[in-house]
């Protein structure tokens, strides 16, 4: 908070108790000066070039106000000064003309007025003010913090403040250092408002419902989720290995692509399920509930053998689906136009933690001498496996990532192939995305 032209606007230093918040400490008059003018001239006075930079315009603050002395006669506009001396010379000489003089006010400001971080930096000791945990991450109504131990002594005030200045926000949590290690979602704790963790959240134009505290979501990744999605294309079919809610597969079955979505979080496919069901792509998006490697070893058979509807440029009601599927059995062969969908074009792997150990299903994915997969598989599909490296350096990082996909594979992941650096977790670990084409002697390979 700065302080401007001889006024100090910054909160007042906090003095009462740490345990829990007393408001009334954070209460502030400061002496501005201000200007009678008849209201028919305020207007001119707030439009004036000569005066627009000494007027006061604080946040939440009127600038135009009733004179306590005189309700019913001139206005007082607020300046951005305390004396005549904060004036340049030119201001004054035309608030002389154009004024009815000058006043002091006493400008009262309150815990309402100042935002999060400004209380939580006066409400600290002075040792701990630097580096104040007011950044969070909001899902749906919910906020999500990450304290540090040294600030966990003031958690239930910092979630109280949080809420206070966050309108919107009905339930501030904090995350624990233990971690669900078969589902991969973070334990939490209610520090300030409702226990109330079944959030609704709006992302890619769709619409998620789900527990917080029961299954994985990561806010920060919307730009990664909307990354990939612009790279699926209507007419494919994308593999979601560890689905989750579906952030990846529900705005994929909006683009119009098939969508087999898999995880092994009950509760992630039970919120799966509905998500899919309220952005209406039921016709276009399977749900699974399997480990991933059993779910990577199914997932060609399942779209060769119930194969998605071709795709006909918009997506299809149910009823609509089922006259097509009807058309498309009995139409001769040489009025097919378009052929159902049997090839997976993308295969989908978000589990940065330790996605890379499952790449080792592919091996003999394809090796089909019932189905003969050959034709189908002319172009072999995209993996997309999201990983965590401890090398910084760019070349050092793709080497690394590309050493471990390799030997998990059992094969090189040849030329096509590209990483995406998503996003720094901590310090010394990132998150990339490495995006390749199956090699064919993985996929074909006994």
């Amino acid at each position: 908070m700065e302080h401007y032209a001889g006024l100090d606007i910054t909160p007042p230093a906090y003095s009462g108790s740490r345990e829990v918040l007393d408001k009334d400490v954070f209460r502030k008059s400061i002496d501005v000066l201000a200007i009678r003018s008849p209201p028919g001239k305020v207007g001119k006075i707030l439009k004036s070039e000569i005066t627009r930079k000494s007027i006061l315009d604080l946040p939440r603050v009127r600038t135009v106000v009733s004179n306590p002395r005189d309700p019913d006669g001139d206005r007082l506009v607020l300046l951005r000064a305390s004396s005549e001396a904060d004036l340049a010379p030119s201001v004054l000489d035309y608030l002389k003309v154009e004024a009815h003089g000058f006043e002091n006010f006493a400008l009262t400001l309150d815990y309402d007025y100042w935002t999060a971080d400004d209380i939580l930096r006066s409400f600290f000791p002075p040792e701990l003010r630097e580096g104040s945990p007011s950044g969070f991450a909001i899902i749906g109504h919910v906020a999500h913090l990450n304290i540090n131990a040294e600030y966990l002594p003031y958690k239930h005030v910092i979630g109280q403040i949080i809420l206070d200045k966050n309108k919107r926000i009905r339930t501030v949590v904090n995350k624990l250092d233990t971690i669900d290690h078969q589902f991969r979602f973070f334990k939490m704790e209610l520090i300030a408002g409702e226990p109330d963790y079944i959030v609704e959240h709006h992302e890619s134009n769709c619409r998620f419902t789900f527990d917080f505290t029961q299954v994985y979501w990561n806010s920060r990744l919307h730009t990664e989720h909307d990354r990939l999605i612009q790279i699926f294309q209507p007419h494919d079919v994308v593999a979601d290995v560890f689905a989750g809610v579906g952030p990846f597969a529900v705005p994929a079955g909006v683009k119009g692509c098939g969508v087999l979505a898999n995880d092994l979080n009950p509760n992630c496919a039970r919120y799966l399920k509905q998500n899919v069901q309220d952005n209406r792509v039921s016709t276009g998006v399977r749900v699974y509930c399997e480990d991933g490697r059993d779910f990577i070893r199914r997932a060609v058979t399942r779209c060769f053998d119930e194969p998605f509807l071709p795709y006909t440029g918009s997506r299809m009601s149910r009823t609509q689906e089922i006259k097509v599927q009807r058309r498309q059995e009995k139409a001769p062969p040489a009025e097919v136009v378009l052929e159902p969908r049997r090839r997976i074009s993308h295969f989908v792997m978000n589990l940065p933690d330790s996605g890379i150990t499952f790449l080792d299903a592919f091996r003999g994915i394809l090796a089909d001498d019932v189905r003969k997969l050959e034709d189908v598989y002319d172009i072999m599909p995209m993996v997309h496996c999201h990983c965590f490296t401890r090398e910084l350096e760019r070349e050092r990082a793709e080497a690394d990532i590309l050493q471990r996909v390799s030997e998990t594979l059992g094969h090189p992941v040849g030329d096509d192939v590209s990483l995406h650096l998503v996003r720094s977790v901590a310090p010394g670990k990132e998150m990339y995305c490495i995006s390749f084409r199956l090699p064919r002697e993985v996929a074909f390979g006994r």
